[in-house]
């Protein structure tokens, strides 16, 4: 079992981390990572938020070894992933964002040889179990070349674990893929953190970082704009939203404040009179709603504040 350095006792820790892709033609570098701080703790669900662009591959690039920081360190269970990149390594499990695999093996085979790449042998009845919990038992003796890319998708959550990584990192596990692979492998890896693993998961789905992580930091453009527990940051924006659906177009003042998806209106309020006032508001423009719902604000109100410029937490 891999051992912490009783001196470091974060699972992740990111130590001023920059990044500077240099230019190509005359042109600047661009900087992807502009000196990143924040530790992961043992044991914790840890989301990491950002849209395109923001920084997010290039930070798990970095901690897997595949990139070098410009400047700053990064260490994984107290190893450095530079200076002590086998063990840093060995603590990590990660479950890439592209279907990555090897077409000449069936799926038993390809984590058997997943295994020998970490020195572990002889654990059949742990891929027993990937197996199983994972929806792939009958899928065991097939071809790689196979499987649907849903089904790929589990293999490589299973290639990831299969050497009982201390950490484990999800880069976009389930985008594309369908709800019950969802559901199965958000209950496997709620499990696991339950054991004691520490998470790591980077989703552009914010209701699965939402329900899922404890605490969540979120980027823009290269550094860390927010950092806190998933509930305060709940807490910290307006606490009540208007939700409902129309065909019409809403009045000029509350379509400068809407946030509309299709036919999906949402409207933020202070309090119930600015609730009524909205309402009234509808009223009298003689806008037809449907479905209206009054609610609390959620990760996606919080994030789209965040990144529109609201002061950083």
């Amino acid at each position: 079992m891999l051992q912490r350095d009783p001196s470091n006792a974060a699972a992740v820790r990111f130590e001023q981390v920059s990044k500077v892709y240099p230019g190509k033609g005359g042109k600047p570098g661009l900087q992807a990572l502009d000196g990143v701080t924040f530790d992961i703790e043992a044991g914790e669900f840890f989301g990491l938020l950002g849209p395109n662009g923001a920084g997010k591959t290039s930070l798990i690039s970095i901690l897997a070894g595949l990139a070098r920081a410009t400047t700053g360190r990064v260490r994984v269970m107290g190893h450095d992933v530079r200076d002590d990149y086998a063990a840093a390594r060995r603590a990590l499990g990660i479950v890439p964002q592209e279907l990555v695999f090897d077409p000449f093996f069936s799926v038993r085979e390809a984590l058997r040889i997943q295994s020998g790449y970490f020195g572990v042998q002889n654990n059949g009845a742990w891929i027993d179990e990937l197996l199983a919990e994972l929806g792939l038992a009958d899928k065991a003796d097939a071809n790689m070349r196979q499987l649907s890319g849903g089904m790929k998708r589990r293999v490589l959550v299973a290639q990831a674990l299969v050497h009982r990584p201390p950490v484990i990192v999800l880069d976009e596990p389930t985008a594309g893929v369908d709800v019950e692979l969802r559901q199965t492998l958000w209950q496997f890896i709620a499990r696991l953190n339950r054991e004691g693993h520490t998470v790591l998961l980077t989703t552009h789905y914010l209701e699965e970082a939402e329900a899922l992580c404890q605490r969540i930091g979120m980027l823009k453009q290269g550094r860390l704009v927010a950092l806190d527990k998933t509930s305060a940051l709940l807490a910290g924006t307006h606490s009540t939203m208007l939700r409902f659906k129309t065909d019409a177009a809403l009045p000029p003042a509350l379509a400068a404040a809407a946030r509309v998806t299709g036919r999906i209106v949402q409207l933020k309020a202070q309090d119930a009179a600015e609730v009524e006032s909205h309402l009234g508001a509808l009223r009298t423009a003689g806008v037809a709603v449907e479905d209206l719902e009054i609610g609390r604000a959620d990760l996606e109100d919080v994030f789209l504040e965040i990144m529109n410029g609201a002061v950083a937490r």
